[in-house]
């Protein structure tokens, strides 16, 4: 297909486009051809700059510290079930928003391994995001465990095959990623977790590259624990709060490590002695970032009126088109070729990927680097139109060599 051919077709998809409107719903950016990193950062929408402004000049500005009595107390559940019913299918009362992932995952790992204290082992892959893999082998340190790894094939990732290898009766709890972080492989959420299960281990699911752009269904696959950002598909900006989900059938046992006021029965009470809510705000710890807090909000709304599943299917839809694209050069991809196995960005392996991310930086393109030689192409349904794909990709082709 000639590069013409190319550009009227984006034209036409962009004219089928359902989700087309939601494009003039973000803040433009100077000088942008084509933004290919939304899966490490969304862009703003307007309405989010619109609520924090009211924020701060009608309920801070105007209300001062009234505003923690009349509901900023309860943000962090009442946002947490937002999402939860928007993006991860899960019933109320069991997820928050706060803290980071990072601080999340710490907190998940430490309340799964305390319900199976007769075992001594985290499972997690080599492939993982390195704050999960640091976390788990701090975590293990820390409660005098043993980390088992899986080391799976970058595309593939961790198959059933390759997890079976790991369990065992030792097996306190699993941690893995539901889309790998360099390949964009999506892993089976519902039948690894049943996997877990019977072996008697935990499960605890990253969700950061799934969140708000796949369809995510924690309390009908029987999920243990879950954290994730929000500053990726959910848009909600940079250090936006992270979330945290725990089964409600663990909720009344689990104990996580940094117990806050925020986290007690009675956080007003300021009681000499602690005692853990009895509900999922145990799993906070100190004051909440309210600001965040709105952002995801904003960004919850926005993913729950497009439906994940209009989202999901133009996540497919644009990354197919890209690979029309990338089959016309000489470079290889490292990402599942299968629809139903790939998420929302395409990783492509090229010499020099930091060199060449700076060159398309100064034309306009924001792809995302992953050393040495990974260029990734996020592509984020919302605020992504197929001609700023084809128009994007015709920079990096440039760049990159004639195609053959």
């Amino acid at each position: 297909m000639s590069d013409a051919e190319l550009r009227t077709r984006a034209a036409s998809l962009d004219a089928e486009d359902s989700l087309a409107g939601f494009r003039e719903r973000f803040l433009p950016a100077d000088g942008l051809v084509a933004y290919f990193d939304g899966n490490s950062l969304g862009r703003p929408p307007r309405a989010t700059a619109e609520r924090l402004a009211s924020f701060v000049t009608g309920e801070w500005g105007g209300r001062l510290i009234r505003g923690w009595d009349e509901g900023w107390v309860e943000l962090p559940v009442t946002v947490g079930d937002e999402l939860a019913a928007a993006v991860l299918g899960a019933a109320p009362g069991q997820t928050v928003v706060a803290d980071s992932t990072s601080v999340n995952l710490f907190k998940v790992l430490h309340a799964a391994c305390r319900l199976r204290p007769d075992r001594y082992e985290i499972v997690i892959d080599t492939t993982n995001f390195p704050t999960d893999r640091y976390l788990v082998e701090g975590v293990a340190e820390q409660r005098g465990m043993t980390v088992r790894w899986i080391e799976p094939d970058l595309v593939e990732n961790v198959t059933a095959a390759a997890l079976a290898e790991v369990l065992g009766e030792r097996t306190a709890a699993v941690v893995l990623s539901h889309v790998d972080y360099r390949s964009g492989t999506i892993l089976d959420v519902a039948g690894l977790t049943q996997q877990v299960h019977a072996s008697g281990g935990l499960i605890v699911w990253d969700l950061c590259h799934s969140a708000g752009v796949l369809p995510i269904a924690l309390d009908a696959a029987d999920v243990d624990f879950a954290v994730g950002c929000t500053y990726k598909y959910l848009n909600a900006g940079p250090g936006a709060p992270a979330f945290l989900y725990v089964a409600a059938r663990h909720l009344s046992e689990a104990a996580q490590p940094v117990p806050g006021w925020f986290s007690a029965a009675d956080l007003f009470a300021m009681s000499g002695t602690y005692t853990a809510a009895p509900d999922i705000r145990r799993m906070l710890s100190g004051t909440p970032n309210l600001m965040g807090i709105l952002a995801v909000r904003e960004g919850a709304k926005m993913v729950a009126e497009a439906g994940l599943e209009a989202i999901r299917a133009k996540s497919i839809l644009l990354t197919e088109f890209l690979l029309e694209q990338v089959d016309r050069l000489d470079v290889a991809m490292l990402s599942p070729r299968s629809s139903e196995r790939r998420g929302s960005h395409v990783t492509i392996q090229v010499p020099d990927a930091a060199g060449v991310a700076g060159r398309l930086g100064a034309a306009g393109v924001i792809p995302d680097v992953r050393h040495p030689d990974l260029l990734r192409l996020g592509l984020s349904p919302l605020s992504t139109s197929f001609t700023e794909v084809h128009e994007g990709w015709a920079v990096l082709a440039d760049i990159l060599g004639p195609p053959h």
